[in-house]
């Protein structure tokens, strides 16, 4: 299916971290997601959580203006930096691409 210009990219990245790095990747994960929202326009958004009970299973709900900006988010030093620091605490990933329904937020939105 090809990519539509124009319309928000929402993905949602499945995690399974070694739990003997769950600490060292939350910190990386942090760094980069604050990185990828102050310094990248076409990034709305970047939620991560863990399942609850389930630490070493992190989701990512990734939310970018249109397909270029989510392709100018996986070049950008910080991601690459990112990639890298955490290529073997990452035991399995999966991206899941998702048609957008309803996006909406709060202005004075609150983090952890």
């Amino acid at each position: 299916m090809a990519e539509r210009c124009g319309r928000p990219i929402v993905r949602i990245a499945e995690l399974e971290i070694e739990a003997s790095q769950l600490e060292s990747f939350r910190a990386l994960l942090a760094e980069e997601i604050e990185a990828s929202v102050q310094n990248e326009p076409g990034v709305l958004f970047l939620h991560a959580v863990s399942i609850k009970g389930s630490p070493e299973t992190v989701r990512v709900i990734e939310c970018y203006v249109d397909h270029s900006a989510y392709h100018a988010h996986l070049t950008a030093p910080h991601f690459l930096k990112y990639k890298a620091r955490t290529a073997d605490m990452v035991r399995s990933l999966r991206l899941i691409e998702t048609e957008p329904i309803v996006l909406r937020a709060k202005s004075n939105q609150h983090s952890s």
